[in-house]
């Protein structure tokens, strides 16, 4: 009954489970027995997480005492120093590190700028860097062959040439997110990657100079968010495979296109007011079958009927109030809603499905815009509305809408 069974399970065995469990409870095994001492030292993944700066340097001890041929994955989150930085970075990239992950505070003010020589890295698959002080400079062109995940949340950059020579270094990224905040030093933002398939920018700095440049003929996913202000651009000069696009509080920017740019997505979901963006004239989106719009941003009504006379294939509307309140909206009494000259091609021939979150039939243009779409749309099969419940609300809810002579005898009314 007291014998250690576990203890003669094979190392490749027991390394799995280590490497399922806490890295402090890993380097704590070492004090169970001999054949414990150094097991640890072998566990192919590794994630410390500390709140105190003095115990970022056993973090960079227990590195130099690994001995696995290669580390699967490093995980760091904590306060440290620019020293401890280049020192994990390195070890961790002469151990052909597969994915590296910075989550990071500094006690002070200054940036930390990420060594630039640990960017030629060929095993390294997934780089995940998070924090405002960690400075992105790479004066030339580096060499990340197997990587297809780069994280760059918060980070800074030293100019634009850094990004341009960080990304042509990466012929076989996959996946790219971008998250800017303060301070902002690139004037252009140039993305030209052809074998990218998915896209995140999130910009928090309100722009000025300059925008943001993409060129990715594999992209099949992007969501683009809180861009704003820019004086120049933000071009999508190349996306002819992308399959779902996500735009989201994009404004002021003057030499845009950004719909226009998207007429190959077969979903789209935006939360954009027609008097902040363009809409481009002439533009088909053929390939459209799903459209999700938020109903919060004002005169979204006149986006939406743009978005439907361009998509004659369109199959599934969502409309959504992202905000709490019932009358929380970011507008009041913005313009009205004028109903189309045109039924909608999609409304004749495509659409099937139609559901509505947070719908409030006490404004009157959401009570003209759902009615219009009931008394059009031929094939319609289902039409949701959801809302915040009330006793008479849904009374008053169903009277309306069981009222609307609707143009498919089909439909089912369903009411949440």
């Amino acid at each position: 009954m007291g014998k250690d069974r576990i203890s003669e399970l094979h190392d490749a065995l027991l390394l799995e489970i280590l490497s399922l469990l806490p890295t402090k409870t890993v380097i704590a095994t070492s004090v169970l027995s001999k054949r414990w001492r150094s097991l640890w030292k072998m566990v192919p993944k590794l994630e410390f997480e500390f709140d105190n700066q003095r115990f970022a340097h056993n973090v960079g001890r227990s590195l130099l005492l690994h001995k696995a041929p290669v580390l699967e994955s490093l995980h760091v989150t904590g306060v440290c120093d620019g020293v401890d930085v280049g020192l994990w970075a390195g070890i961790a990239f002469a151990r052909n590190v597969r994915e590296f992950v910075l989550q990071l505070w500094f006690p002070f003010t200054n940036s930390v700028r990420f060594p630039s020589s640990l960017f030629c890295c060929d095993t390294l698959e997934t780089l995940k860097l998070k924090n405002a002080y960690i400075q992105i400079y790479v004066p030339c062109r580096v060499s990340m062959k197997s990587l297809r995940t780069l994280h760059l949340e918060s980070v800074t950059y030293k100019d634009d040439e850094s990004i341009c020579n960080l990304l042509s270094g990466c012929p076989n990224l996959e996946d790219l997110v971008v998250h800017r905040g303060y301070p902002n030093k690139v004037v252009n933002f140039v993305i030209v990657v052809p074998s990218l398939k998915r896209l995140l920018i999130k910009d928090c700095t309100n722009g000025r100079n300059g925008g943001y440049v993409i060129n990715a003929p594999c992209l099949k996913y992007l969501q683009i968010e809180s861009l704003k202000g820019y004086d120049e651009f933000c071009l999508i000069e190349n996306a002819p495979e992308l399959v779902e696009a996500n735009i989201r509080n994009v404004s002021k920017i003057v030499k845009e296109n950004i719909l226009g740019s998207l007429k190959s997505a077969k979903r789209l979901s935006l939360a954009l007011s027609p008097l902040e963006i363009k809409c481009p004239s002439g533009a088909i989106f053929y390939q459209l079958v799903c459209l999700e719009m938020y109903t919060h941003k004002a005169e979204w009504w006149n986006l939406l009927t743009f978005m439907l006379d361009s998509s004659p294939k369109l199959q599934v509307l969502k409309l959504i109030d992202q905000q709490k309140g019932e009358f929380d909206k970011e507008f009041k009494d913005a313009g009205k809603w004028n109903q189309p000259k045109y039924v909608p091609e999609c409304f004749l021939s495509h659409l099937e499905i139609f559901a509505w979150t947070r719908y409030d039939w006490r404004r009157e243009e959401e009570n003209e815009v759902a009615t219009y779409i009931l008394r059009n749309a031929r094939l319609l099969k289902k039409a949701t509305f959801s809302t915040i419940p009330t006793e008479s609300k849904e009374k008053h809810m169903l009277k309306e809408m069981n009222g609307v002579v609707k143009a498919s005898n089909s439909c089912h009314l369903v009411f949440e």
